[in-house]
């Protein structure tokens, strides 16, 4: 899209060759087993994708997240943690409006083997209804790896806080791509970090409840404050949610 001149390239927050290269950038060190609906989704063992347990036996991510290994309960993914479950996936949900572009990026998927609940694994809540999300929320964002551009990953889960923007800067910028309806965008502080390279499918939560789904950035620009975050937007995909897990 174009935008003050400049050609700028919007980026989906996966890897799919080489090394994985995805998280926070700047941020903190979550507490460990801190964040226990939090999914690795992984290729080969290498962590690619967040993504979000709602049910034992469901994971929600972006559509464009398409990896058929999970990891639960994990806080250093470079470690084989007692805590943690390695799940494969026994199919893939993909809204059924999802072209592979920016809109509908929204993907359930069914485990194989129901997850074990405990303090370190718990499903979080979906929201209750569709709800409009104010402008200016803090809100908590999460991951693993990339700590920003051309910066080492991080195998630990970090987090960091966004505030969610009004629709008319995120239209400004990213035009026919942002969809009020189906997304929020958030702004954020360099020095507070947030979701960069790698991180679609996690979490956006705002006042603890699950409002979003880490979709897409500016590419390799993750860290610049002039592009809003955008997220899917979760309460407008309920009840497509809700059929799909009800079958």
């Amino acid at each position: 899209m174009i935008h003050t001149g400049c050609i700028i390239y919007i980026f989906m927050l996966v890897i799919l060759t080489g090394a994985s290269e995805s998280g926070i950038f700047g941020g903190r060190i979550s507490k460990p087993h801190s964040r226990p609906y939090m999914a690795s989704l992984q290729y080969r063992t290498e962590h690619k994708c967040g993504g979000i347990l709602i049910r034992k036996d469901f994971v929600l991510s972006a559509a464009h997240c398409f990896l058929d290994q999970v990891v639960l309960g994990a806080h250093n993914l470079s470690e084989k943690e007692k805590t943690q479950q390695r799940i494969k996936v026994a199919k893939f949900y993909k809204h059924p409006k999802f072209n592979g572009g920016f809109h509908n990026d929204i993907m359930l998927l069914k485990l194989e083997n129901n997850a074990k609940l405990n303090k370190y694994v718990q499903p979080i809540e979906l929201p209750k209804k569709e709800k409009k999300i104010n402008a200016n929320l803090d809100c908590l964002v999460v991951g693993w790896g990339k700590t920003g551009r051309n910066e080492p990953i991080s195998t630990v889960l970090k987090e960091a806080t966004e505030k969610t923007q009004l629709k008319i800067e995120c239209d400004t910028i990213w035009k026919e791509n942002f969809t009020a309806q189906q997304m929020i965008c958030t702004k954020f502080k360099r020095n507070m970090g947030g979701i960069c390279q790698g991180d679609s499918g996690g979490p956006l939560i705002c006042k603890n409840k699950l409002q979003g789904i880490s979709a897409f950035t500016a590419e390799n620009q993750c860290d610049n404050p002039k592009f809003p975050h955008v997220f899917t937007k979760v309460n407008f995909f309920l009840p497509w949610i809700k059929k799909i897990m009800q079958k």
